[in-house]
């Protein structure tokens, strides 16, 4: 069993950083693909950022040069930087882990990020 922990989340003025982070436990025994998505009230679930398990990535278009994401494969954590935040970036914030071995995925419960104007 895989748990996805997120946490960084908060309330930002526009212009502001935050840093999120997830925390991968259970049976994991390879790097894995992991990536970051978002889900602002009305709207679907979308892509923000994505790293493979050959470290790789991957942005949305909305946030290149302003998001970055990394990892930290000694913790089994997974990092997304954010600067220069906008309102429009206000979203929970989900962790997804893919496990390359088998292909299947695993969710965090989610982190809500707050810009305000």
């Amino acid at each position: 069993q895989v748990q996805l922990v997120e946490s960084g989340g908060g309330l930002v003025q526009a212009g502001g950083s935050l840093r999120l982070s997830c925390a991968a436990s259970g049976n994991i025994s390879s790097k894995n693909a992991m990536g970051w998505y978002r889900q602002a009230p009305g709207k679907q679930r979308e892509l923000v950022a994505t790293i493979t398990s050959g470290d790789s990535t991957n942005y949305a278009d909305s946030v290149k040069g302003r998001f970055t994401i990394s990892r930290d494969n000694a913790k089994n954590t997974v990092y997304l930087q954010m600067n220069s935040l906008k309102p429009e970036d206000t979203a929970v914030y989900y962790c997804k882990m893919v496990v390359t071995i088998t292909g299947a995925p695993y969710w965090g419960q989610g982190t809500q990020v707050t810009v305000s104007s």
